[in-house]
This record gives C-alpha cells, sequence and structure tokens, in this order.
C-alpha cells in the first residue's frame, strides 16, 4: 500500500485560522542531520538508534504542521472521546494528535504516533474515523511501519555512499535527507500486511469495547469518494490513504463477514 505514514514529514502547512493545504517542500533538516549523527550502522540501526530517529521525525513534522491544541473542541475532543482506552498496542504507548489542514489524510509511526487530518474527520463518522485508526494501529502492532521507516532510512542513506569511522557511518547529507523522505513517500506494504493490519484493527477494537464495524465503514467511505473522483475526472482527495491491494471490495466483504459472523451489526 502506498503509505502516509511519513508522508507528513515533508508537509510544510502554514499556521492560520482555516485550514491550510498541505505542501511538500524540504523540511529543515537541522534536527535529522544531528539524529544521523548519533548512529547509522552501515548495515543495520538498533532499536534505540531507530528509536531516535523516529522521534525526531515526529517532533519536527508535528513543529512543521499546525497542531491543533487540547482545548479544540471541535476536532481534538471529538478524537480523544473516540481513543479513550485506546493507550497502547503490543506495549507501545499510543498518541493522538491532530492537524488542520484541508488533505483527506491520516498517518502513524512506530513509536505509537498517530497523526490525523481534520479534513479526514469532517467527512467520516465516528465508526469510519475509528475504522481508520484501528488500521494503522495494526501496522504499528505488526512492526510495519517500523520496517518501512528502517528500509526507507537505510536505503536513502547508504545508496550514495556513506563514510564510516570505527563501524559508525557519518552524518547524513541534505541530499540524502531529501532521499530518505522520497522513500517514505513511496514506502509500500504487502497484500498479507494490509489484511493483517485490518484484522488487528478489527480486533483490537472490539476488544477495547469500540465498534468494529467502522472498519468496514471506512472502506465503503474511501471507495465512495474514488468513485466520485472517477467520475469526475478528478484526482481523489483519498491521496492513496488506503492501497488497491487488496482491493476496498474485498476488504469490505472480509470486514463485514467478520461484524456478522461476530453478531455486529452498524
Amino acid at each position: 500500500m502506498k503509505r502516509i505514514a511519513f508522508i507528513a514529514a515533508l508537509i510544510i502547512a502554514a499556521f492560520a485560522i482555516q485550514p491550510a493545504s498541505a505542501q511538500f517542500g524540504k523540511l529543515n533538516k537541522s534536527k535529522i542531520i544531528s539524529a544521523a549523527g548519533k548512529a547509522v550502522q552501515a548495515a543495520t540501526l538498533t532499536d534505540e538508534q531507530m528509536a531516535e530517529y523516529v522521534r525526531e521525525y515526529v517532533t519536527e513534522t508535528d513543529k512543521l504542521n499546525p497542531v491543533l491544541p487540547d482545548t479544540d473542541t471541535i476536532y481534538v475532543q471529538r478524537v480523544k472521546r473516540l481513543t479513550d482506552g485506546l493507550t497502547s498496542v503490543e506495549g507501545i504507548p499510543l498518541n493522538f494528535k491532530v492537524y488542520h489542514v484541508i488533505d483527506v489524510n491520516a498517518f502513524a509511526c512506530p513509536d505509537g504516533s498517530i497523526r490525523i487530518f481534520s479534513s479526514l474527520m469532517d467527512i467520516m463518522d465516528d465508526d469510519e474515523l475509528l475504522g481508520v485508526i484501528g488500521h494503522e494501529i495494526g501496522h504499528i502492532a505488526h512492526k510495519d511501519s517500523k520496517n518501512a521507516f528502517q528500509r526507507a532510512l537505510l536505503t536513502s542513506a547508504l545508496k550514495d555512499g556513506v563514510s564510516s569511522v570505527n563501524g559508525t557511518a557519518a552524518a547524513l547529507s541534505s541530499s540524502q535527507i531529501s532521499a530518505l523522505g522520497e522513500s517514505l513517500m513511496t514506502a509500500t506494504f504487502s497484500q498479507k500486511q494490509e489484511r493483517a493490519a485490518d484484522d488487528y484493527g478489527y480486533e483490537f477494537l472490539k476488544s477495547h469495547g469500540k465498534n468494529p464495524i467502522g472498519m468496514a465503514k471506512s472502506f465503503k467511505k474511501l471507495k465512495q469518494m474514488q468513485e466520485e473522483a472517477g467520475a469526475t475526472g478528478k484526482k481523489s482527495k483519498v491521496n492513496q490513504l488506503f492501497s488497491s491491494h487488496p482491493d476496498l471490495d474485498e476488504r469490505i466483504k472480509r470486514m463485514e463477514e467478520r461484524a456478522a459472523k461476530d453478531g455486529i451489526t452498524e
């Protein structure tokens, strides 16, 4: 699946009363480069090094985007209500923030950070939004996001060659950091990973007292948006939030069948 898990690491959105459009550009790379100097091994990363890179990315991304404050009653309080009790997954603490931008999107990071775009919330009801959140939590739980981040980091850091002193790579250059962002934007998950994330999200929501029918409902909403975009010839606002592998029809069918088997309805 074309992932947006870290696509927002390259977003520069203006802070304004009205939501701004998420735009792509170069990061202010000082923080990321400082993290690079803390060590990229020539062939692998330790969990501690990975965690540091992710923290740097999340911190930088939150600075570049209009994060709504806890006092916001329209979006933030809604997310807090919907995610009440969703504190951790597989030992990873979850944290949620809302970006006030017009793009219809959301993303999750391997450290448990989940960022939801306000315009996605505008078009989804509570069940649908929980479905999106459940799916993203599934990728965190199965370490799909972590593995994708590691692959992107190593590929972009090492493909141009990184000098090494005593086994520790030198700090990443600006071009290598840009390549990292490009790798993250084009990161993909397998069909098996997508199905596993759907299944995990369903069970996670169910086990936490949430209605898992939102998994199917969110896919239906995305399919509707895709069809509307196709009818008008315009690019879908979904922005590849979910891929077509497996396709949405199959994903809807699987989740609806699970819900029916469990006696769960809307």
